[in-house]
């Protein structure tokens, strides 16, 4: 119970104090919302297929692909370098909150606003027509590990490169958009010549919009989508272990300071 509060509080905290800067929560709600569109668009017009297996489609990419991406990896980088300038970090050393409940808690507050964009992302969707074709709980599953894995990734980065705000947008753009166009969220992967195909296959971003896609649009089993459900399952599994061993070492160097 002591760590399910203390998770419960760090959580709320960042939740709330995202709350309270509403032009981020209006950027982050505008965001995937245009990107859908603009997806959804293209797809209608150069597939030359209906509105609502176009918006099906882009789903996704426009999904994990670009929303979850920004929120979770861009959102959690951000929090552990303001979190650090605002030396809450120091105070976290004389509170009683463990570190685990700490890391934990940035972690659900991202699951959190990485599950409201989904639910804003396939409402929007839906009300073009759009549909999920596959298994519920198979899709929540892959877009939590999503999640998870860009959360991970996001310590990892936030930790060990990041030592400033303005460090953020460079670190980001540098390390985020050529895995976004190599994953196929701007551009079907399908398109990809066989050299940057051999190239996707091990970048996590392609494995989650296939799998989601196979699940979502297309109303595959996992077993047809298996091996790229455990590439991300892995994947993630790394990622948050080595999200939480960067955590640990910062919380030393901190200590040190």
């Amino acid at each position: 119970m002591k760590y399910l509060r203390e998770v419960s509080a760090v959580a709320l905290r960042i939740l709330t104090e995202l709350g309270r800067r509403r032009r981020s929560l209006i950027f982050w709600a505008i965001f995937p919302v245009l990107v859908l569109v603009l997806n959804g668009i293209i797809l209608e017009d150069r597939a030359q297929i209906s509105t609502e297996q176009a918006f099906t489609n882009a789903i996704p990419a426009t999904l994990v692909g670009a929303a979850l991406f920004f929120s979770c990896l861009g959102g959690s980088v951000a929090t552990v370098v303001a979190e650090r300038e605002q030396q809450t970090l120091k105070r976290l050393f004389l509170s009683p909150l463990s570190g685990v409940s700490y890391f934990l808690g940035i972690f659900v507050a991202h699951c959190v606003i990485g599950l409201g964009q989904t639910v804003l992302v396939y409402a929007i969707a839906v009300a073009q027509g759009g549909s999920f074709e596959g298994s519920i709980p198979l899709g929540l599953l892959i877009i939590l590990l999503s999640i998870a894995a860009y959360v991970g990734v996001g310590f990892i980065l936030g930790t060990q490169f990041a030592r400033r705000t303005e460090d953020i947008n460079s670190l980001i753009a540098a390390f985020g958009v050529p895995l976004l166009i190599l994953g196929g969220a701007f551009l079907p992967a399908a398109l990809f010549p066989q050299t940057l195909l051999d190239l996707a296959r091990f970048n996590p971003v392609y494995h989650m919009i296939e799998a989601l896609y196979g699940v979502s649009a297309e109303g595959v089993a996992l077993a047809d989508v298996a091996n790229h459900f455990w590439f991300l399952l892995v994947f993630a599994l790394v990622m948050v272990a080595g999200g939480w061993v960067s955590y640990h070492r910062m919380l030393l160097v901190e200590r040190r300071l």
